[in-house]
């Protein structure tokens, strides 16, 4: 009676088909004896003999997550016989692009907010009232004139023409509103 206190338990693979668990067993090192239900899907599943097959075919270090694949496949299965771990990957897939699109709202809502909060690119121009400067240069019209001809390399402007720019030119901007400082249009 000895070797009976010495006699380990067999496996759960064995224990579920029943056999004796020799030295040698493949299913020992992945099926424990206190995780039964782990063959019992797996063998549900696959079968004992194309699990067997498999593992055989294996080298020694890639069986361990080959049986825990299987086993991951065996339990999703038995959850849900229709998709398996199929149904739990596409739920995990929509949960990403959800979050994804969520992160991509945050990020534009970011972006908005530190645009809103940039200053403009150019100081204000030195001539121009605290109103007028603290307005966007966008909202400020800029006038320019179409040339209708040139006389001897003068420039004659008649038509003004306004309409706003994204920034505005200190040399176009005039606060006083009159066009002679310090100098004629006429010619350069």
């Amino acid at each position: 009676m000895a070797s009976s206190s010495s006699y380990n338990s067999p496996c759960a693979a064995c224990k579920f088909l029943r056999r004796k668990c020799m030295p040698g067993c493949i299913f020992a090192p992945y099926f424990p004896p206190e995780e039964p239900q782990k063959f019992a899907n797996v063998h549900k599943i696959f079968g004992a003999s194309n699990v067997t097959k498999l593992l055989n075919e294996l080298l020694p270090h890639q069986r361990e997550d080959a049986v825990n694949s299987l086993a991951y496949e065996a339990e999703a299965r038995v959850k849900d016989p229709v998709y398996g771990c199929v149904g739990a990957i596409s739920f995990l897939q929509r949960q990403i692009q959800r979050l994804q699109k969520e992160l991509d709202a945050a990020n534009a809502d970011l972006i908005r907010y530190a645009y809103n909060e940039i200053p403009p690119a150019l100081p204000p121009h030195p001539g121009l009232n605290p109103v007028q400067s603290m307005a966007p240069a966008r909202s400020r019209p800029i006038q320019l004139s179409r040339r209708v001809d040139n006389q001897a390399g003068g420039f004659n402007y008649q038509q003004p023409l306004a309409f706003p720019l994204p920034y505005a030119f200190p040399w176009n901007e005039n606060p006083s509103g009159n066009n002679d400082e310090g100098g004629s249009q006429d010619g350069m």
